[in-house]
């Protein structure tokens, strides 16, 4: 009987051990912080309405917008193995062809990893500091360059322009597709940012 008990009290312990925290497999220490992408503009606050500079239906001239790199909330050099950035701007209420794909207005990669943001207005074409204006709206017509939101008179559409940060450049002609764009861009991004605009037409 003293052998049973003992028995019990030994089985007891290790099933109580067994579910302590921290027993078995460690989990190890926390990741390290990350930086972290994130970008800004001054002609209008994200999630706010786009201007008409910036409209198609106005003068269709792209935002400025600054990059920042952070790290525990300050502010931080870009990470060593940045290569290059690329932003892809699309509507995300507009359905393409009754399918799920969202209407692309504007992309544009291998810009240098030195940029400090985008200027206003930026032109079409490849440009002298290797970037590269991608497949969107004006792009169908050859000139691939930046094509602002154009949603007519009605609800508000959300226009979200999506900032890559990528360890490579990218080895992809301007009348690439969206599809081989984000194919290239899998597996090299090390930081991401979102900007977002809303916009209708004024009522007529």
């Amino acid at each position: 009987m003293k052998f049973m008990f003992v028995a019990f009290a030994v089985s007891s312990a290790a099933m109580l051990m067994a579910q302590a925290p921290g027993a078995g497999k460690g989990k190890g220490a926390p990741a390290p912080p990350r930086p972290v992408f994130s970008v800004t503009s001054s002609a209008w606050a994200d999630g706010g309405e786009v201007p008409m500079k910036n409209a198609g239906r106005g003068e269709n001239k792209s935002p400025a917008f600054e990059f920042q790199w952070t790290l525990n909330n300050s502010p931080i050099a870009p990470p060593e193995g940045l290569q290059t950035y690329a932003v892809i701007f699309h509507d995300i209420e507009n359905s393409t062809n009754k399918t799920t794909a969202d209407t692309l207005h504007w992309s544009a990669f291998n810009i240098p990893a030195s940029a400090k943001g985008l200027p206003e207005g930026l032109g079409a074409g490849d440009l002298a500091d290797g970037t590269r204006n991608g497949p969107g709206i004006n792009a169908r017509t050859g000139n691939p360059s930046y094509f602002g939101p154009g949603a007519g008179p009605g609800p508000f559409h959300h226009y979200v322009f999506e900032f890559y940060a990528l360890d490579t450049k990218l080895d992809l002609p301007a009348n690439t597709t969206r599809e081989d764009l984000m194919k290239a861009m899998d597996g090299h991004v090390i930081g991401k940012a979102a900007f977002v605009g809303r916009f209708h037409a004024p009522p007529q």
